[in-house]
């Protein structure tokens, strides 16, 4: 796939957390391809050194750490380390997070609920501070998008518009994309232990009638991170197929 310019990243480092599997791999593919060199930041260190060997293979600059987006610790030695591996922070794609769980809350143990606001909310938070702190020392501006949900029509809004306005007087660019169903292997596990129907999901979630592939949400995240975006921020960009029609 051919690049244009205004998409291309050369010179820029990028830190894509989750990039093991499902979107964030494609984000951390897509944004190599497009010039980055980029972190491949996961819990699970065989998935997340699969994938950062598999762009490698491809021709491109990426290296795996190792991080645990809940632990304060953990996400201060990721930005270090990649500061140490390549010089700086340009671009960061907060993807890491769990799929939620389909119980009621009356039925939702309280381990289920602090894992997944530990690392869907928690976690997104910390790696913002770190993140920032970093582009805030170098004085260069900067991009962070964070990962949220279609089935989330305005995902802590007063919160990511008063980060985004603060940071924006820096050049730091902050924004939120939301998917909407997508073709990864961990849904389509799920799908098939549910014994769902791909199509016939995807005909109750959206008007094209078929689930999205990770490298449509990639590119997606590639145009934000990218100057063809640079007016941008503060925003969530819907890649759901219209889910809000449905």
């Amino acid at each position: 796939m051919s690049i244009p310019k205004p998409f291309a990243l050369h010179g820029k480092i990028a830190l894509v957390t989750g990039a093991g599997s499902g979107i964030g791999k494609a984000v951390a593919a897509c944004l190599t391809q497009a010039g980055a060199r980029t972190i491949v930041a996961d819990v699970n260190e065989t998935t997340g050194d699969s994938s950062a060997c598999e762009i490698r293979r491809a021709g491109h600059d990426a290296q795996f750490i190792h991080a645990d987006v809940t632990r304060s610790e953990s996400v201060q030695a990721l930005i270090h380390n990649t500061v140490i591996t390549y010089g700086g922070l340009d671009i960061a794609v907060n993807n890491a997070g769990l799929a939620p769980d389909s119980s009621p809350i009356c039925d939702l143990d309280e381990q289920t609920w602090d894992r997944l606001l530990s690392t869907n909310l928690t976690g997104v938070a910390l790696c913002m501070k770190w993140q920032l702190r970093q582009m805030l020392q170098q004085g260069r501006g900067g991009m962070i998008v964070n990962m949220t949900s279609a089935t989330t029509a305005r995902p802590h809004c007063g919160m990511a518009a008063y980060i985004a306005a603060k940071h924006g007087l820096h050049g730091i660019r902050i924004n939120a994309l939301a998917p909407g169903a997508t073709a990864t292997y961990l849904t389509m596990s799920t799908m098939k232990a549910l014994k769902l129907i791909e199509s016939e999901v995807a005909a109750g979630t959206n008007v094209l009638g078929r689930m999205a592939q990770p490298d449509e949400v990639a590119q997606a995240a590639l145009w934000l991170s990218s100057n063809a975006s640079s007016y941008v921020t503060g925003a969530t960009i819907a890649v759901d197929a219209g889910y809000a029609l449905v």
